[in-house]
């Protein structure tokens, strides 16, 4: 079995039904406490912790007296814009007393979808988290339509997983993991310690969603899967109810663990490797060397900008001779790229009328 203490950067989600009592509507505050625990333990193993969490609704319906059956759009909106501040002064008070500052991210389907908004929220999670802070990321329910929602959070924090090149991805659930049918209804159902590939007899057994004992159901689940290990992270489907549930899970706690098909890196790296580039930076032997040692791609490396793209595009990197070196996503436009063509980091500035990066092609983004 996996070891928690084993990740880099740990990724856990949370539902709705583990933080909010469906009786009453009221927060489990001992149980976030517990969870607040786990997470500072994680911290001071040197792990970088993203928790991404539902409830904003669920907390949200019960101040507005909203009935507990489905609601209308603008209902849930009216419910998620109440419900988030108590969610998210919940974790903060829950976190503080072990020094740890949390943050907000909302976002939607549409912030992955757009590259730019996809560097974005990478950027971010990736300050925060070299801040020392632990991010709650939860989808923007507030503003969210149908045709932008992710619509499950198992989805949610597996795309989180990939962006910020996670190793580990914990579903905290209210089942113990996957099993060869409904545990509830067929009673010969038995759990998987390990799934290796999510061949189509796993995906049969999956059943219906809802079916999972949970929105969604196991189907989401697996999909979650699948877009996590193929960026390079375990995932583990665990139950969430009891208290530390994170400790419970190294304490070999039953859950079902879907194998990483390759580290996060090399992951990204295939996926950047795979895209067709809008463009071409040339670049300097002195930029040949820096990159060989593993170094961004700063502007002064570059001698010469071609084509047409964006912020977040792939372009190819050329040596001084055309030889291609690799590609990479640019951190600006190519009318950008071109007035900056040449000038050190700290000429940027001048250069454009506004600050820029100093790189403009960082290291993590680049495939050579």
């Amino acid at each position: 079995m996996a070891s928690l203490k084993q990740a880099r950067r740990l990724i856990v989600k949370i539902g709705s039904a583990l933080l909010v009592d469906r009786a009453t509507g009221a927060l489990r505050v001992d149980w976030l406490h517990s969870l607040a625990e786990d997470v500072a333990w994680l911290r001071g193993q040197g792990t970088d912790v993203v928790l991404v969490s539902s409830g904003s609704i669920a907390l949200g319906r019960g101040v507005l007296g909203l009935p507990p059956a489905d609601l209308a759009l603008e209902q849930s909106q009216a419910a998620a814009a109440v419900g988030q501040i108590r969610l998210a002064r919940a974790y903060e008070q829950a976190l503080a007393p072990h020094g740890i500052t949390a943050a907000q991210v909302l976002v939607t389907l549409e912030d992955s979808a757009n590259r730019r908004r996809y560097l974005n929220s990478r950027a971010t999670l990736e300050t925060l988290l070299g801040l020392g802070v632990v991010p709650i990321v939860n989808e923007n329910d507030t503003i969210a339509t149908d045709e932008i929602r992710y619509g499950d959070n198992d989805r949610l924090a597996a795309q989180v997983a990939v962006t910020v090149g996670a190793d580990q991805l914990i579903l905290l659930s209210d089942v113990d993991g996957f099993y060869s049918g409904n545990p509830n209804c067929d009673p010969k159902a038995s759990r998987f310690d390990t799934i290796e590939h999510i061949t189509p007899q796993i995906e049969a057994m999956a059943g219906d969603a809802g079916s999972g004992l949970s929105k969604g159901g196991m189907k989401t689940k697996l999909m979650a899967a699948r877009m996590a290990t193929a960026g390079g992270c375990a995932m583990a489907i665990t139950l969430g109810s009891p208290d530390n549930p994170l400790r419970n899970l190294e304490r070999n706690a039953p859950a079902t663990w879907f194998t990483a098909q390759m580290d996060p890196q090399a992951a990204r790296k295939r996926w950047i490797a795979s895209m067709k580039p809008r463009g071409e930076v040339i670049v300097d032997a002195g930029a040949v060397h820096a990159l060989s040692n593993g170094k961004s791609l700063l502007p002064a490396g570059v001698v010469a900008v071609t084509g047409r793209f964006g912020r977040g595009d792939a372009v190819a990197i050329l040596g001084p001779h055309k030889q291609r070196l690799g590609q990479g996503l640019t951190r600006y436009t190519m009318a950008e790229a071109r007035i900056i063509s040449g000038c050190k980091s700290m000429e940027i500035e001048d250069r454009l009328g506004y600050p820029g990066r100093a790189a403009l092609i960082h290291r993590d983004d680049m495939a050579l």
